[in-house]
């Protein structure tokens, strides 16, 4: 008979094993980071936005994508992995690594001194506040233990939008593909109008919600989240300020609007046009697979933790993302995230491409 230390260790194994495809992400952030502490090589604060927005969208147009899901075995075996989520948590100083690196470049530079290499270090910080601040963020923001519930108020700190853990977890999983939801863009609609509805929207939202909560629970005024998260960011901000100068915090503040704008921008490549049916009882019928676009790109999927795989995650909210599935019967994107995500920034021909696509 097995003892049970024979019976984990091939479910280990397969833990680790699975784990590894998502571990090459931690490169993604090195290339930012070789750009502050390789300063003569100018063209390397660029090499991250080219990466991401010319070579990944070409790679994932032309390498084939992957419908394929575990088996119902490996999902009860991955489902509490910990290196899955080891990884997850890793990223959390790197992304802080990435702030401080910013502030402490920018605390002597004067809009006189304004140059590309200084324009490429803020976007390229922006990109790593989506990919890592708000994508993990989401992703931690999901589980219920008290680290992970840390690590993802942590990572929405950098990127100035700590409401998001309250909006999206209540909010937006709720009213999804509704006219109640704020981030969910209804066709016809352009990219830029749906900024400001999402972000002032989903604000506004996670203010009402935390208010209903603390009434709802009998908490006083003080115990609402978001006067914490308020003070919290303010204070980031004005640290940045006072330690680092004018220069250190409005960079900063432009690589977190970078990083929620893009979020946003995601946000509405993800729901575009998808509404869910009022019932005859006044409620909206369940949420499906085919309420939110999927994207079964190889690189996306790996490089966002499976964040592309998106109808699942609306279908089973709770699901972590190395278990997330393929639905036939969910829309499909053309393109993988940031190739969509550059042509939603045109209007007329994001219409073109998506409206007849919509079920």
């Amino acid at each position: 008979m097995l003892s049970d230390t024979e019976i984990q260790q091939p479910i280990i194994k397969l833990q680790f094993l699975h784990s590894v495809k998502y571990a090459w992400i931690v490169l993604f952030p090195m290339i930012p980071i070789s750009a502050f502490l390789f300063d003569s090589i100018s063209t390397l604060a660029w090499a991250l936005p080219v990466v991401s927005y010319i070579i990944i969208p070409i790679a994932e147009q032309i390498l084939p994508q992957s419908e394929d899901n575990l088996s119902t075995e490996d999902e009860k075996n991955l489902k509490d992995s910990f290196f899955h989520k080891f990884l997850l948590l890793f990223m959390l100083p790197i992304q802080w690594l990435l702030i401080a690196l910013l502030v402490w470049e920018l605390q002597n530079v004067t809009w006189a001194m304004l140059d590309a290499r200084i324009i490429g270090l803020i976007i390229s910080v922006g990109i790593s506040c989506a990919t890592f601040g708000i994508n993990i963020g989401h992703e931690l923001g999901h589980r219920n233990d008290r680290v992970s519930q840390f690590a993802a108020k942590s990572f929405f700190l950098s990127t100035l939008y700590m409401h998001f853990i309250i909006e999206h977890n209540i909010g937006h999983h709720r009213n999804v593909a509704t006219d109640k939801d704020p981030a969910s863009a209804v066709k016809g609609q352009w990219v830029y109008r749906f900024w400001f509805q999402s972000v002032v929207g989903s604000w506004t939202s996670a203010w009402n919600l935390e208010k209903a909560r603390v009434e709802k629970k009998g908490l006083r005024w003080w115990e609402n989240e978001m006067i914490h998260f308020s003070l919290i960011q303010s204070g980031l901000v004005g640290a940045i300020y006072l330690i680092f100068g004018l220069s250190s915090m409005i960079g900063f503040c432009i690589s977190a609007t970078i990083g929620f704008l893009t979020l946003e921008t995601i946000n509405y490549v993800e729901h575009y046009g998808l509404r869910r049916e009022l019932l005859e009882n006044g409620k909206y019928e369940r949420v499906q697979p085919h309420h939110s676009w999927n994207c079964n790109r190889e690189i996306g999927r790996i490089l966002l933790f499976e964040l592309t795989r998106h109808s699942d995650h609306h279908a089973y909210p709770n699901r972590p993302y190395q278990l997330l599935r393929h639905h036939d019967n969910a829309p499909e994107l053309p393109a993988g995230y940031p190739a969509m995500v550059l042509l939603s920034l045109l209007p007329p021909l994001w219409f073109r491409v998506m409206d007849h696509r919509i079920p």
